[in-house]
């Protein structure tokens, strides 16, 4: 787990904490986990407040493909002769721990940004990367969720449109293939998953995956249904990046260390066991609130629960898709 990790883990637990104290007092009765979270609308904000602190860590893979952790999401770089290439953009509290760990590459100049999606753990520092150089390059839904507000509903939290800079001003409608520093990049719009925007980007030579939010690597995933996300497409999405990944294939995922085809394949298992258990309860009746009571991810929860999404909640996105 990353430095940026275990610090948010201290700052949700403040957070939730507070949220619980607050309405035992006001209530009489504890919140659970996941209840606290959806009403600690200040999340965001101890997210962006984290990222000011964290140290930006940099991995160098193959052919010039380095990962970068400790802002948002997890970002790759390409970088050579034709300038940068970034894939996703942190959060600008970042901006300049992220210089200086791009500095730290080599001194090429920042020509391109790839958006995974729109979450603003992943898009947030787009404008800042446009203003040093980078066109923005996304899919097309990726861009109308940037350029207009945005309710994410199990946040209760409303975005506001972007700065004009931080619009993608490149869009693709399903695939794109990009050639730079050597390199052939392949874009591939996944369908509605996390959110309805979701891209891959593969480095054929390099064999490096970067897959965004539609894999989290041993944590369970946020799946963002206000904005088009939902299971099934999130489970497709997986099968997707297994079909493309081999066991020497490199993968950054959107959260949680770089990680591997074999544990890719063990976050398909467990999407597809929960959704299992979940749809066999709500087949027979059964309101979220005693599915959650049942707890269908209890066999699974020490090893996936143990980062924002606990069992509970992420029960409850299973059971809105199913």
């Amino acid at each position: 787990m990353t430095k940026f990790h275990s610090a948010m883990m201290s700052r949700r637990g403040f957070c939730l904490c507070c949220a619980g104290a607050a309405t035992m007092a006001a209530t009489g009765t504890w919140l659970t986990p996941s209840e606290a979270f959806a009403q600690a609308r200040a999340i965001v904000f101890f997210i962006k407040s984290d990222a000011a602190n964290a140290e930006i860590s940099v991995t160098p893979l193959r052919r010039g493909v380095s990962a970068l952790q400790g802002s948002g999401g997890n970002m790759a770089v390409l970088t050579g002769p034709d300038g940068k290439l970034l894939v996703d953009a942190g959060i600008s509290v970042s901006q300049p721990k992220i210089k200086a760990a791009l500095a730290s590459i080599d001194a090429a100049p920042i020509k391109h940004l790839v958006n995974t999606h729109w979450h603003f753990d992943h898009t947030d520092g787009n404008e800042w990367v446009n203003g040093a150089g980078g066109v923005i390059l996304a899919h097309e839904n990726t861009r109308k969720r940037l350029s207009s507000a945005q309710r994410v509903e199990d946040w209760k939290f409303d975005f506001p449109a972007v700065a004009a800079a931080a619009i993608p001003t490149e869009v693709f409608t399903d695939s794109k293939e990009m050639r730079l520093n050597d390199s052939t990049l392949a874009l591939k719009y996944y369908g509605p998953a996390h959110t309805d925007g979701d891209i891959s980007v593969y480095f054929e030579e390099a064999d490096v995956l970067h897959t965004g939010d539609t894999f989290w690597n041993g944590i369970y995933p946020f799946i963002d249904y206000s904005t088009g996300g939902n299971i099934d497409g999130s489970i497709r999405a997986a099968e997707a990046n297994l079909i493309l990944a081999t066991d020497k294939t490199i993968i950054i995922p959107g959260h949680g260390p770089i990680g591997t085809r074999a544990q890719l394949q063990d976050f398909r298992d467990m999407l597809v066991a929960i959704r299992e258990k979940v749809a066999t309860l709500k087949g027979q009746g059964r309101s979220v609130d005693d599915i959650v009571a049942a707890k269908p991810s209890a066999s699974l929860d020490a090893k996936w629960g143990q980062f924002v999404i606990d069992g509970g909640f992420f029960t409850k996105l299973v059971y809105e898709g199913v």
